[in-house]
């Protein structure tokens, strides 16, 4: 039933209340509703979270939108992680009310002494709220008394009435009539990492591989050569490290090089054919090393400040042990062969799908025991392969069942599919998303996905915005050059609070498998990469120093560890993209030109009241990839040659007032 004062159109609240919205401690967390009362008497509206210890916390006042009053807007902070609720409480303002009509009616000479009889009994009130022989209590009886006081003029009766100290008691002691309640609604705080972080992806098998100069062959990398990266990973100001699955990679249709039919003997399959003789989703291979190596690995990425994301991949090779032990798990066709993945044209013989409706149960718990058991070597990160060819109702099971014991575990959904399974997977619990982003390159296809991620899907989906994967090559990156890595990079680092890089980006991999694919040449995916970093540091052909440079501006820049933050402006180019990013005191605005292949000028139109400047303000913007300085306004100058420099991160030095 509606309340005395409606409340309406509650947000976030996801699937009518169903699902918690998404939030992180520290995180500004909007909330909005429509809230409004009949007749003319004057209304106000709270915002009132209550914590994960059960306790409300003090309300915060809602604003009237500035073009749509009946609109409120308020921004509140969860403090702990946990599950909150909030809900909006809207009350007649008697106060209010009285003033409005006291400004009007004493100057008039109507109602005079009424008036004033009203609003010395509305202080009264005020009064009776405060503690006994308070200096509060004290000042708001003075009030009263000067209301009163018929031998002083009306004015400064009802100065008494509405001096600052009155006000400030009023803010916090409102005097509140027909309080209308519309909730509550739940939403989740989660760690910070659920909202920000630097993501970096490699192979342990291809990380200190090298080839044997007697035999020609190459030998794979170790958890432990792999271990030496990972103070190059940190330096560059990587915050999580994903691991691809390291577990025994099945022979059974084994692919070979360029996800080929006919493996050589030495070829060694893709990791995501988990599964052989050597066990399944609970070992690693034994080239890779052992369960002590790998805490090893886990323990040196801790002290470099780094957290170990691993792969979940809900699959099996054809030699898995589950399809021994449990063939009840797979689909088996009609001519009694079990089913292999597809994804027409795409075939993987080397991978049998998983299918949930065969044994719930058993699967279910199957896969609990695996997180859990990595959990417990440390793993609080689960990068999710394909969640979008499993029940979203599995999901919401697995996820609620780590939550209950290990709120603090995190799980990004690799799902680049259709968007109302990315929303679902985000709504029953996935903390983050791949996203669109690889495919969104021109200036309007960024300004709608950069909008709406920040606004329409934010309190169901986090992205991570990955500028490349082992699967996933853009054309803008095989055929834009240098400056290509350059523009996905900033967008990337400064578009979203979460981005990924998966390793050779630095060193400009861009050579696909053939013209109008996606695919790596020579793929990861399928046999080990030996990269010589230190030749391409000292030769200067790697991107690692500006990677780096993008991180450290991340760390030290709040306003880009925000997703809620971002507002679009505008410019005189269809190739040149004009966002900012605002966090208290922190703003920044960046400028990227989105054309990799040539010098772009234009003006940029800044959305001043959007930044919080009056139109004429005039400030100073400091680019943090350059080291320049300009004094900027509304309108602005620019010029951006992608062959040097594609873009501007700018921090604001805002003007005094």
């Amino acid at each position: 039933m509606v309340g005395r004062i409606p409340v309406m159109a509650v947000t976030p609240v996801v699937e009518g209340g169903r699902y918690p919205a998404k939030a992180t401690v520290g995180e500004p967390f909007p909330v909005s509703a429509l809230a409004f009362r009949e007749g003319h008497d004057a209304m106000n509206a709270d915002v009132v979270l209550t914590g994960p210890d059960g306790a409300d916390r003090p309300w915060v006042r809602m604003r009237p939108d500035a073009t749509e009053p009946d609109l409120w807007h308020a921004t509140v902070t969860p403090d702990a992680m946990g599950p909150w609720t909030f809900r909006v409480e809207a009350w007649s303002d008697p106060v209010a009310t009285w003033r409005h009509n006291a400004e009007i009616k004493i100057p008039a000479g109507i109602d005079v002494e009424l008036m004033f009889t009203e609003g010395a009994l509305l202080l009264e009130r005020l009064a009776e709220s405060l503690p006994k022989r308070s200096a509060e209590r004290r000042t708001v009886q003075d009030a009263v008394t000067g209301v009163r006081d018929t031998s002083r003029p009306e004015q400064a009766r009802y100065a008494a009435a509405v001096s600052p100290a009155v006000d400030a008691l009023l803010a916090e002691h409102p005097l509140r009539d027909l309080v209308s309640a519309e909730g509550p609604y739940p939403f989740f705080a989660d760690r910070e990492r659920a909202l920000y972080g630097s993501w970096y992806e490699f192979f342990p098998r291809s990380e200190g591989a090298y080839v044997d100069e007697e035999t020609g062959a190459v030998v794979s990398g170790t958890l432990r050569t792999a271990a030496k990266r990972l103070d190059a990973v940190a330096e560059m100001g990587f915050d999580v490290i994903y691991l691809p699955p390291i577990h025994p990679i099945g022979r059974v249709n084994r692919k070979g090089r360029n996800n080929t039919l006919d493996p050589g003997p030495d070829d060694t399959g893709s990791p995501w054919a988990i599964g052989s003789e050597e066990g399944g989703h609970d070992a690693i291979h034994p080239d890779l090393g052992t369960f002590e190596d790998f805490d090893a690995f886990v323990a040196r990425s801790r002290e470099l400040g780094l957290e170990v994301a691993l792969d979940l991949a809900l699959q099996a090779a054809p030699d898995h042990p589950w399809v021994t032990t449990h063939p009840e798990w797979f689909t088996t066709r009609a001519d009694g062969t079990i089913a292999y993945a597809e994804n027409p044209p795409k075939k993987y013989q080397d991978i049998y799908p998983v299918n949930f409706d065969n044994d719930p149960e058993g699967i279910y718990a199957e896969v609990l025991r695996i997180v859990r058991m990595w959990m417990a070597r440390g793993v609080r990160i689960f990068r999710v392969d394909n969640p979008h060819t499993k029940p979203v109702q599995f999901w919401e099971w697995l996820l609620a069942k780590v939550r209950e014991t290990d709120p603090d575990v995190l799980f990004l959904a690799e799902a680049f599919t259709k968007p109302a399974m990315m929303r679902a997977l985000g709504t029953v619990g996935f903390h983050q998303s791949y996203t669109y982003f690889t495919w969104r390159t021109a200036k309007w296809e960024l300004e709608q996905y950069l909008t709406e991620l920040a606004d329409e899907t934010a309190a169901v989906m986090r992205p991570n915005f990955f500028v490349n994967t082992p699967d996933i090559l853009h054309a803008f990156l095989q055929y834009g050059g240098p400056a290509a890595f350059k523009i996905r990079a900033v967008l990337a680092a400064t578009g979203s609070p979460s981005w990924g890089v998966y390793a050779g980006y630095e060193l400009f991999e861009h050579v696909a498998v053939r013209p109008g694919s996606e695919e790596y040449l020579d793929s990861e995916k399928y046999q080990v990469r030996i990269r010589d970093w230190d030749a391409a540091q000292r030769e200067g052909r790697t991107l690692a120093p500006y990677l780096t440079r993008l991180n450290e501006i991340r760390r030290r820049h709040p306003a880009l560890q925000q997703l809620r933050n971002l507002v679009v402006h505008a410019s005189d180019d269809d190739c040149t993209l004009v966002f900012s990013k605002t966090a208290g005191d922190d703003q920044v605005i960046v400028v990227v030109n989105v054309d990799p292949h040539g010098t772009r000028e234009t003006t940029v139109h800044l959305d001043m009241p959007a930044l919080g400047l009056d139109w004429h303000d005039q400030f100073v913007v400091h680019d943090e990839l350059s080291g320049e300085s300009w004094t900027w306004g509304e309108r602005n100058y620019v010029r951006l040659d992608p062959y040097l420099e594609p873009a501007h991160v700018l921090t604001v030095r805002r003007p005094q007032r």
